[in-house]
């Protein structure tokens, strides 16, 4: 895989505090392009940030209503992905931001 596909796989890092929660367990949040598999985010991880991926969860998050006076419409649908890696591998990209 080439490292520009690589950035189009994984869009942004999701941080949050559950998210801060779950780096101290080695699982990483990400944003990731809709149409991308758990073997192609897997592989865009390793490549992006030299570590080693045991598991990858991915969940699709749906657009909800809005409304802003009498404007409606919908949020953006996105895909996230929880990646876990393994034992004494870090993120120090992410670790740097805590």
């Amino acid at each position: 895989m080439e490292k520009v596909r690589a950035y189009d796989i994984i869009v942004k890092p999701i941080l949050t505090e559950k998210t801060y929660t779950l780096m101290g367990e080695g699982k990483y949040t990400f944003e990731v392009s809709r149409d991308a598999n758990k073997l192609e985010i897997r592989e865009a991880a390793e490549l992006l940030f030299n570590v080693k991926v045991i598991d990858v969860k991915t969940m699709n998050v749906k657009a909800k209503p809005k409304r802003l006076g009498r404007h409606e419409g919908y949020t953006r649908q996105w895909k996230k992905a929880i990646i876990k890696l393994a034992d004494g591998y870090v993120i120090k990209e992410l670790q740097g931001n805590m």
